[in-house]
């Protein structure tokens, strides 16, 4: 064999075969971790954790969101679920598709045993609706949630809303439709995320809660932190196991650009810092 072919066979191999190779690895890892954590915990654990990808040597990011395929494989892991078994479900997420999101939600809030959502970063809208249907809410102490007021194509409905009452009939057919359609979003949502809570809360807080969570109150990107949730009502628990932050960073992001934050990835003790202090 020639140093060309060589050459040639390294080549093909660390643009296909070792990418692949590594994304099997932390396949394995991520399950192996998994599996700890039911021992752990004595529960099924799901995961459905959305972040950028390298899945190839060029390093093109895939950007997830939550889609009917996540809504189809929690669904089929839920049933494979005894229903005296408790499940775990650990988010990560910017959000997504409301009709998955709202499947997964129901799923979890039918299952007969107690259902847990951790959140350890961040579970934006369709992601905060399913943590509201489980009946117990674990984040980090940093973590945040979000609105889940519904979005009509890249504006929110309740400023459709706002902007028709502001302007008055004066508008355009499609604007119309759009009025039409924000007016029965809205109030299926908040029926949605009442019909969520009220097990829980009791129905004057559960409507309470629901019309907050829906009417736009906020931006679709505001972050409610556990202070936030604990002021509109909604119980959070933050002890999140160690378990679940071992598990997160089994999902790398891209290695394209340099990283931004640096630091020595080890847990200082109170003797080490009074070391360094000096």
């Amino acid at each position: 064999m020639t140093s060309m072919d060589m050459f040639f066979f390294l080549f093909i191999f660390l643009l296909f075969i070792y990418p692949e190779m590594m994304m099997r690895y932390r396949i394995m890892k991520r399950l192996r971790c998994i599996r700890e954590i039911e021992r752990q915990r004595g529960t099924r654990v799901i995961a459905m954790i959305h972040r950028q990808e390298a899945l190839t040597f060029l390093g093109i990011p895939i950007y997830k969101f939550i889609t009917i395929e996540d809504s189809e494989e929690i669904l089929r892991a839920i049933r494979l679920t005894p229903e005296d078994m408790p499940i775990d479900l650990i988010i990560h997420t910017p959000g997504g598709l409301a009709l998955a999101s709202e499947q997964i939600a129901l799923a979890l809030k039918e299952h007969k045993a107690k259902t847990t959502v951790i959140i350890p970063h961040y579970a934006m809208s369709g992601g905060s609706l399913i943590a509201l249907a489980a009946d117990e809410i674990i984040m980090d102490k940093n973590a945040v949630m979000g609105p889940v007021d519904p979005q009509i194509g890249q504006y929110p409905a309740a400023s459709i809303l706002e902007a028709y009452y502001r302007k008055g009939e004066k508008v355009s057919d499609e604007t119309l439709i759009l009025v039409d359609i924000s007016k029965k979003a809205i109030k299926q949502m908040e029926e949605f995320v009442y019909e969520l809570l009220k097990d829980k809360y009791g129905d004057e807080k559960a409507k309470e809660i629901a019309k907050k969570l829906t009417s736009g109150t906020w931006t679709h990107d505001y972050p409610l932190t556990v202070s936030k949730l604990k002021e509109l009502g909604i119980e959070v628990n933050t002890n999140v196991p160690r378990k679940v932050y071992e598990l997160l960073e089994l999902y790398p992001q891209p290695m394209g650009a340099k990283p931004s934050v640096y630091y020595i990835p080890v847990p200082y003790s109170k003797k080490e810092s009074e070391k360094n202090a000096k």
